[in-house]
């Protein structure tokens, strides 16, 4: 019906996972699009649903330990330095409470749930615990009573905030359902209910994601038209494609989406993945506590160790995974299969085993062994297969979402494999950082593509690919060369500039100016032009007072003039025009590699 461009049939993904008669709750829906396709869906929902139903959600931001003391040490005009000195009493740790470290035990000796214990405190710690609290025992003094009020306001609401991709949207008027505000940046409505609460009200609540791996495909496939002439239906790519699974049997994974980190590289050479399957499962259990896992999964897939099913009627459903049991969806089915279960109550199992629902678990425990056993089922064996189960709750996977996430990570690697250039020209791009862009080239050098720097002539505004299959540094990601000076320079050079000369004539000083021009130099911009070296541009001769770079734009400036005059004349259209000669750079000797990498912006 449209909900996702993956064959949910054919990869078992269960549409009562998503929406059941049995679900109490409203799904989660999380939606991704590109950085840019993010803002149009929320405008095509607000035009159709109407500005009054649709809104952003709020966040409250809480007083935490240290900021509650600083806050009312702020109020009470305790001194800075003394007001910092005893918020850093507090120990760094995530989530610590103030009311924990004033009050709670502090060894295990002293009693349960000890700041040793629960919070992991160390010995340095907990001498700053008894400082903290010999402040907070003399309750008369300016700390002390700092203290006690920092204590009471903990947990306080302090500020408040916008989800960053929450969007609610309401079958009428918000107004009739909730309260809402107004945001100071943003032209939607905001409510003044949390998330956490806000379905209650009759609303939806959609998170729309902005995945930066969107834009780096959608960005690759405007390049592969451009140069190749092939249009690519990215979601119609063939998923057994060999060159694509080479890539990712060698590891050769820097710049895809979801499988680039050196631990996921190490298995990826030891699995050596051939089909789409392997990449669901690797996306599911390289996390924290399944990645266990992954040496069992590798070995059972090339046969290293025998795979085994605890009831020979699992095989169907665990078969995909080497007998693991991976993903939610997986105990869903086979509690429908072995027990009987309705898809409701299976994703009811799912949830409350999920969220450790004890109560819940207890009685659906009776209800799959009392299934299993009417259809045969040797108890002791459902024994067993309930309390893996209950054991693989605490890392189970959402194979929904792995696939979605491994099927956006295999369109990366077959652009990658299928056009190396146009996809490293777009992660280039989408980079964010020098050191991001330092290491992508380094990427790129490993795979055999030059990185050429910038060229007055060839580059465009961003990373783009030459006739030849180069790389060429983008004239945008200079420092001083702005937006306006990229778009007259690439709108202006039709049939390539001839000359530095030729360039000034034909470019607008206003648009770009000085600072732009000498940054591009600095850079190699002009280098396309052989008969002037970089330091010509910057070279004053003995006696004179002017660049050669202040010469050019003086010549740029006076034909410039000439032009715009001659259209004012009433005689313009005659040939009259006296030729202005160029200018001629002094010659000097070149800077070294050495200078010239040290003036590059």
């Amino acid at each position: 019906i449209g909900i996702t461009n993956i064959d949910p049939i054919k990869y078992n993904l269960l549409f009562e996972r998503f929406l059941n008669p049995d679900r109490k709750s409203m799904p989660d829906i999380d939606t991704d699009f590109d950085d840019e396709g993010r803002q149009k869906v929320i405008d095509y929902v607000v035009d159709k649903y109407g500005k009054s139903q649709v809104a952003q959600i709020i966040t409250y931001g809480t007083m935490a330990a240290k900021m509650s003391i600083k806050d009312v040490a702020r109020v009470m005009d305790l001194p800075l330095a003394e007001s910092n000195a005893i918020a850093k009493l507090v120990p760094d740790k995530p989530g610590i409470e103030l009311r924990r470290v004033l009050q709670a035990p502090m060894k295990a000796k002293d009693g349960e749930k000890s700041l040793e214990e629960k919070d992991g405190l160390v010995s340095e710690d907990l001498d700053n615990v008894r400082r903290i609290r010999e402040l907070y025992a003399q309750r008369d003094t300016p700390a002390g009573k700092v203290l006690h009020e920092a204590e009471r306001l903990e947990g306080s609401v302090r500020n408040t905030g916008i989800h960053a991709a929450g969007i609610i949207i309401a079958p009428k008027d918000l107004t009739e359902l909730l309260p809402v505000s107004v945001a100071k940046d943003s032209p939607l409505w905001v409510t003044q209910f949390e998330g956490s609460i806000i379905e209650d009200a009759g609303v939806i609540k959609m998170d729309f994601l902005g995945l930066k791996t969107l834009t780096i495909i959608k960005n690759a496939l405007a390049m592969i038209k451009q140069n190749h002439g092939v249009d690519i239906s990215i979601d119609d790519i063939p998923l057994d494609d060999p060159k694509t699974y080479e890539l990712y049997q060698q590891a050769a994974t820097i710049g895809t989406f979801q499988f680039e980190s050196p631990g996921m590289q190490k298995y990826l050479r030891e699995l050596k993945p051939d089909k789409f399957g392997d990449l669901i499962a690797m996306n599911a259990l390289y996390r924290p506590g399944p990645i266990a896992y992954i040496p069992n999964y590798i070995d059972r897939k090339h046969g290293r160790e025998e795979i085994t099913y605890d009831l020979p009627e699992m095989k169907e459903y665990l078969e995909e995974t080497y007998g693991i049991t991976v993903y939610q969806e997986q105990v869903m089915l086979l509690a429908q299969s072995l027990a009987g279960f309705s898809k409701g109550d299976a994703d009811v199992l799912r949830k409350a085993m999920g969220k450790k629902q004890k109560a819940v678990l207890d009685k659906m425990k009776a209800q799959f062994i009392k299934g299993a056993v009417a259809k045969g089922l040797a108890e002791d064996k459902l024994e067993k297969i309930w309390t893996d189960w209950e054991a693989f709750a605490q890392y189970a996977f959402n194979k929904s979402h792995s696939t979605c996430y491994a099927f956006v990570a295999y369109q990366t690697a077959y652009l990658k494999a299928h056009y190396p250039c146009e996809y490293m020209s777009a992660v280039l791009n989408n980079a964010g950082s020098i050191e991001k862009i330092t290491f992508f080239m380094e990427e790129c050098k490993r795979m055999g593509i030059k990185v050429l720097g910038p060229d007055i002539n060839e580059s465009l505004k961003g990373f783009a690919v030459n006739k030849i299959g180069e790389i060429r540094f983008g004239l945008g990601g200079m420092k001083g060369v702005g937006e306006a000076a990229v778009e007259n320079i690439v709108e202006e050079r039709k049939d390539g500039y001839k000359d530095i000369f030729d360039f000034i004539k034909r470019i607008n000083q206003r648009a770009v100016n000085k600072k732009t021009l000498e940054s591009l130099a600095y850079a190699g911009g002009f280098d396309c032009f052989p008969e002037h070296h970089r330091r010509q541009y910057f070279y004053i001769p003995e006696g004179e007072t002017a660049t050669g770079l202040e010469k050019i734009i003086k010549y740029g400036q006076i034909i410039s003039n000439q032009n715009t005059n001659a259209g004012h004349t009433l005689f313009g259209d005659l040939p009259t025009m006296m030729e202005i000669p160029a200018p001629k750079l002094a010659e000097c000797e070149p800077w070294s590699l050495t200078e010239q990498l040290d003036k590059e912006k």
